[in-house]
């Protein structure tokens, strides 16, 4: 795109920056769909240090917007795991602000409007017609759910992290395809495909992986192997990279494996108790975002299911892109 194809008109940015990446979308300021979009490494604000928060920033931006137009961005909105608006010193947002304010100043990009936001106030955005209160529910690598007034988060349920909580969200999927397949292994669990899986996954050789069937030919000493060989494959990594192993369960469940399909329903049972958390009342907006929820989600169908009850009826979103943007434009 070129600056005559463009003529004189002006760009928002938004930003949703999360615990396993960051996104970056360019859109025009008068409304539309976005004409660029970029990524970079992991957003939360409080997980991840000033220096990289703003490399994985500057990268997305780079990405999103073209040289020529980075000079006609008027706005910029940003919803970071781990900031909160609630108060002037929380430390996600003074890191959030200045990672951001130090990537655009790196790329040229003199924005009048930079605005710090919480992930879940992006996410809630994101619903059709960017309404200003209700709940929204993100699952990915953690999972939180939070009460948005007026467009900012007044209450939260969950989002503790993955050592104090976030209770079926992506990290705590993939601590349970563990353990579910070392309890397989040393017999105090049942057969299940994630023994095979999880263990290809992390590098065990094929040579101690469980036969197929699961339940037949599998040995004592091979058991041992596998164990001797899965402990330290899991324990030599960061602890939150147990979440790359969620997408394993939600393929096993598909195939119809009775442990990996428990495991999808106990998390999902985990997200409606912070949707309960938060009192919701029949009838209000409610979005589901995040790698778990959303159009596309493998918990969604589970948590639209328990939430219909409830008198509710989400709107889903593929992360907060969308609402990020939206918040840009209310910043002009």
């Amino acid at each position: 795109m070129t600056l005559d194809q463009v003529g004189a008109a002006a760009y928002v940015v938004g930003v949703d920056a999360g615990g396993t990446r960051t996104r970056a979308v360019l859109a025009p300021l008068a409304g539309g769909a976005p004409l660029g979009q970029g990524r970079g490494g992991p957003g939360n604000a409080l997980s991840v240090s000033e220096a990289d928060l703003t490399a994985h920033l500057a990268a997305a931006l780079a990405e999103a917007v073209p040289p020529e137009l980075r000079g006609r961005v008027v706005a910029v909105a940003g919803g970071f795991a781990g900031a909160s608006r609630l108060a002037p010193d929380d430390p996600g947002q003074l890191r959030a602000h200045a990672a951001l304010t130090a990537a655009l100043h790196q790329l040229g990009i003199t924005a009048a409007a930079v605005e710090i936001h919480s992930d879940g106030e992006a996410a809630f955005a994101s619903a059709p017609g960017g309404p200003a209160d209700g709940i929204a529910v993100i699952a990915g690598t953690g999972a939180v759910a939070v009460r948005i007034t007026g467009r900012v988060c007044r209450a939260t349920a969950g989002g503790d992290g993955w050592l104090l909580g976030d209770d079926g969200a992506g990290f705590w999927i993939g601590r349970e395809a563990v353990r579910a397949a070392l309890r397989a292994a040393d017999g105090r669990g049942g057969p299940t495909a994630l023994t095979g899986a999880v263990g290809h996954s992390l590098g065990v050789p094929p040579d101690v992986l469980p036969p197929v069937p699961y339940d037949a030919g599998w040995d004592r000493e091979h058991r041992e192997a596998y164990r001797m060989r899965l402990l330290p494959a899991v324990l030599g990594r960061h602890p939150v990279r147990l979440a790359e192993l969620a997408p394993l369960v939600a393929a096993a469940a598909l195939e119809g494996d009775a442990v990996a399909c428990a495991v999808l329903a106990a998390a999902a049972g985990h997200l409606t108790d912070l949707v309960r958390a938060l009192a919701p009342r029949a009838g209000e907006r409610v979005v589901l975002t995040g790698g778990l929820l959303g159009p596309t989600g493998p918990l969604t169908p589970a948590l639209l299911d328990r939430l219909r009850p409830l008198g509710l009826t989400p709107d889903l979103a593929t992360d907060g892109c969308r609402g990020a943007l939206a918040l840009a434009r209310l910043a002009v």
